[in-house]
């Protein structure tokens, strides 16, 4: 299986269980096990990259579990094979959204015209709650 051109996750790294869908569908339902859950040990994987890997298991998904193994159910089609192919599809969007690196934030400082403005404002507003205060109307 190829999720990128540059990374290539074998098929023996992969372990899919066909399970009952849940939810509505008759008895197709009740009988056919079309629901495919696809495992992907992120942790241990030997074709991925190191700073992949590392963005990977970083990141803060529900999908991942706490050894690094990816989990992703797919139950939104009537056939197996269009849920394992939708199960893969999802796979292949998770490697290749930590293909790039992030860019580093670049840290700049406040003008002295934003400065002005925004104290200017905060003059403003307690201004207005001043005013609001109770006087002595003797």
């Amino acid at each position: 299986m190829s999720p990128t051109p540059s990374i290539e996750i074998p098929e023996n790294e992969l372990v899919e269980r066909f399970v009952r869908s849940a939810g509505p569908g008759g008895q197709n339902v009740n009988k056919v096990a079309t629901a495919v859950e696809l495992r992907f040990d992120v942790a241990n994987s030997p074709s991925l990259p190191e700073p992949v890997r590392e963005r990977l298991l970083a990141r803060r998904d529900r999908r991942l579990t706490g050894d690094g193994v990816l989990v992703i159910s797919a139950q939104r089609f009537r056939t197996q094979d269009r849920n394992r192919e939708d199960a893969r599809e999802r796979l292949h969007a998770f490697v290749e959204a930590s293909l790039q690196a992030p860019k580093k934030r670049v840290a700049t400082r406040p003008t002295r015209a934003s400065k002005e403005r925004r104290l200017d404002a905060k003059r403003g507003r307690s201004t207005i709650k001043k005013g609001r205060t109770a006087r002595d109307w003797d």
